[in-house]
C-alpha cells in the first residue's frame, strides 16, 4: 500500500502547485504516506491530526451535526485542510494562502476518494 499511497500524493501535489505539503494519516495517528518539508517530522504532524480529528468527531457528535468529513484551517500563510478517506485514515493537506478553496476542496475530496479504495482493497488482500 505504501507505494501506492504515495504515488496517490504525488499526482495530488503536482496536479496542486498551491500546497505545499500533504500526507495520508491512519485515524490512530500513524503516518501512512506523507510528503512533507524535510524540516516537518512526519510522526508529529501524524499525532497532531490524530488530536484534530478526535476533537472535531467529539465537537461533532456534542453538537449533534452528524459525521465528521473535513475541517479546514485559515492561518495567516495559508490553509489546513483534514479530510476524512474512508473509515480508516485521513487527508492532511497544507496549502498557499492564494489557493482556490473550492477546486482544492474538490481535489482533495477525489484524492480521499482513491486513498480509501486502496486502504479498503489493502484490507481486503488481508
Amino acid at each position: 500500500m505504501g507505494q501506492k499511497a504515495d504515488d496517490i500524493l504525488k499526482k495530488f501535489i503536482a496536479a496542486n502547485p498551491e500546497v505545499k505539503a500533504a500526507a495520508i494519516i491512519s485515524v490512530e495517528g500513524l503516518p501512512i504516506a506523507s510528503a512533507l518539508p524535510q524540516s516537518v517530522d512526519e510522526t508529529i504532524i501524524a499525532a497532531m491530526t490524530a488530536t484534530l480529528l478526535s476533537l472535531s468527531e467529539r465537537t461533532i457528535i456534542e453538537m449533534r451535526k452528524g459525521d465528521f468529513n473535513e475541517l479546514h484551517i485559515n492561518g495567516s500563510e495559508g490553509y489546513l485542510l483534514v479530510m476524512q478517506a474512508g473509515p480508516n485514515a485521513v487527508l492532511t493537506v497544507s496549502t498557499t494562502s492564494n489557493v482556490r478553496l473550492g477546486l482544492i476542496l474538490l481535489d482533495c475530496r477525489r484524492a480521499c476518494k482513491k486513498i480509501a479504495q486502496l486502504i479498503f482493497d489493502d484490507d481486503e488482500i488481508r
